[in-house]
């Protein structure tokens, strides 16, 4: 492993950091849900992939009302995913391993399980227990409408009435109602969050929509009217920092006030944000008095042509070093279509569409999805800054557009009456062997269905099998540790329209080939390539190759 000191305060600048769903990562109990002591079990899977971290999405006690992030009590584990001494024992042994532990912390909302909010059910309009989340009276003579017109992300009204009469907010389910972050005491218990697992020996957090917490809730309420009500589609059209619930200028008091906390501990603790904003926005949430580091989601939802790629890498790179920042880069998460599948989907395809026909229409070369799957991931580690790599994705994992609508665990398929198949699809537990019932996920079955072509894409399948990908990838990590070293890229003046072809300041080269045809490759020796080379000096298209 590469040294991962826990003196060294800088190692998330060039990390790669490999997110675990939990729940579909390995069940160690035999219920058929994931817990912490599969991942335990599975970290030296880990540790000989060559990653440097494990962020773990949330393991916190929830109803599952949406995947994990309705959350009862952010200070502690779900009991079907284990207790504290099981995340101890997890923390303990990846430290042990070399790997750095980064958690979700969920700040928007809690679950309407959490004791908070059942004593603000209890205890009526007006009350301190209510002031800690958003209550406001309705509308219309008898308070019979919502409070604003404001949209949940996942369908529908974002405002749920309880049986008093008042309306609280919810910008996802109802079953996540929204704190209120310019109560004292919401911000109060977050430095207790922060502090108890850093306390725990946890490196860093992942911060779950970190662009909503602050509202503007100044009476009356501002209606949004034809707004979508997503903050990426809605954020270019209201001038920045102004959005009634969408990244907000006063949400960056919060984030320094947490720095000050993250900073009280010797590393500094580290934190990413999760902001679906501009380009230009994001870099404000990196800034080393805040978070220090942001999702790229342009390098995710770029389409697979050379042009726009190479404009996203550049803005994104420009951004990240105007903050003090180093660049992120994901291609995979628990919220998209896998990216072996999304990649192959014609432009301006419909996704969720396409998910709605299981996946048929248009249907997806698995095998050409693959290729241009293993091309992308080059290109990415080759990217000065930190790749995060969702799990499953160094298997080769497609999306599982075929789950019978009477298995959707996803809220979004209910509340939006059926109109979006939701996120499924890339949650479906790993396989690890070839065969079992789960694939050896777990001694009994999985808690969604898993196709039987998972088989081929198992780690047994794939493990020491020349030119598999889960190979690729050991080989890639490796090599990539021993090359990168500066921040810096040049791009190749000389590079056909369809290629990206970019020197590292370390004396190496990355070529991809995004068009349809073969190009001429530049000279220099081979280091590794995303599928084979047939023809020598020849870059076959959907390929990519390192180059010293």
């Amino acid at each position: 492993m590469t040294d991962l000191s826990t003196r060294n305060p800088d190692w998330w600048r060039q990390s790669v950091v490999y997110q675990v769903y939990p729940r579909s990562f390995a069940d160690a109990d035999g219920d058929g849900l994931g817990d912490l002591r599969g991942v335990t079990d599975r970290l030296p899977h880990l540790a000989a992939l060559g990653v440097d971290a494990l962020w773990l999405s949330p393991f916190y006690p929830s109803e599952l009302a949406d995947g994990g992030y309705d959350v009862i009590d952010h200070r502690d584990v779900d009991p079907r995913l284990g207790g504290l001494d099981d995340f101890d024992a997890l923390t303990a042994e990846a430290h042990r391993l070399g790997l750095k532990v980064v958690v979700d912390l969920v700040p928007n909302h809690t679950s309407h399980r959490h004791v908070w909010f059942q004593e603000a059910l209890v205890a009526g309009p007006g009350s301190a227990a209510r002031a800690r989340y958003v209550f406001r009276d309705g509308r219309g003579a008898h308070g019979e409408l919502p409070p604003s017109d404001w949209q949940s992300v996942f369908g529908g009204s974002a405002w749920q009435r309880v049986p008093d009469g008042q309306w609280y907010l919810h910008l996802f389910a109802a079953e996540q109602p929204d704190l209120d972050w310019s109560n004292d005491e919401v911000r109060e218990d977050f430095r207790t969050t922060l502090r108890f697992w850093s306390d725990r020996g946890v490196d860093g957090f992942r911060v779950d929509v970190a662009h909503a917490l602050v509202k503007d809730l100044d009476e009356p309420l501002r209606d949004l009217g034809s707004l979508p009500a997503t903050g990426e589609e809605a954020l270019p059209l209201v001038p920045p920092g102004t959005h009634p619930y969408w990244d907000r200028d006063e949400v960056h008091a919060v984030y320094r006030d947490w720095r000050r906390v993250l900073d009280s501990y010797d590393p500094p603790r580290t934190a990413v944000a999760e902001a679906w904003v501009p380009v230009e926005r994001r870099a404000l949430y990196a800034r080393p008095d805040e978070l220090g580091q942001a999702f790229n989601f342009e390098y995710l939802q770029a389409p697979w042509d050379a042009e726009a790629l190479r404009a996203v890498i550049t803005g994104s790179l420009r951004s990240a070093r105007e903050a003090g920042a180093s660049a992120t880069w994901v291609l995979s998460n628990h919220d998209v279509v896998r990216h072996a599948s999304r990649l192959m989907l014609p432009p301006g395809t419909d996704e969720n569409t396409w998910l709605l026909s299981n996946g048929h229409a248009p249907r997806v070369d698995p095998g050409a999805g693959l290729r241009r799957a293993r091309a992308a991931t080059l290109l990415m580690l080759a990217l000065p800054g930190s790749a995060y790599l969702y799990q499953g994705e160094e298997l080769g994992l497609p999306e599982v557009a075929d789950l019978p609508v009477e298995v959707l665990q996803d809220p979004v398929w209910e509340q939006t009456g059926h109109v979006r198949k939701g996120r499924d699809g890339c949650r479906v537990p790993l396989p690890w062997t070839t065969d079992g019932p789960s694939y050896g996920f777990g001694a009994g079955g999985a808690w969604l269905p898993q196709p039987s072509s998972f088989a081929a894409y198992a780690v047994q399948a794939q493990d020491g099998v020349e030119g598999s990908t889960l190979e690729l990838y050991r080989r890639a990590l490796r090599l990539r540790r021993k090359l990168l070293q500066g921040e810096e890229l040049t791009w190749a003046p000389d590079a056909p329209d369809a290629v990206l072809s970019f020197a590292r300041s370390e004396g190496w080269r990355c070529v991809t080939n995004l068009g349809a045809d073969a190009v001429r490759l530049p000279a220099g020796e081979v280091l590794l390539a995303s599928t084979p080379l047939d023809d020598e000096g020849v870059l076959p298209p959907d390929t990519t190759v390192w180059l010293a």
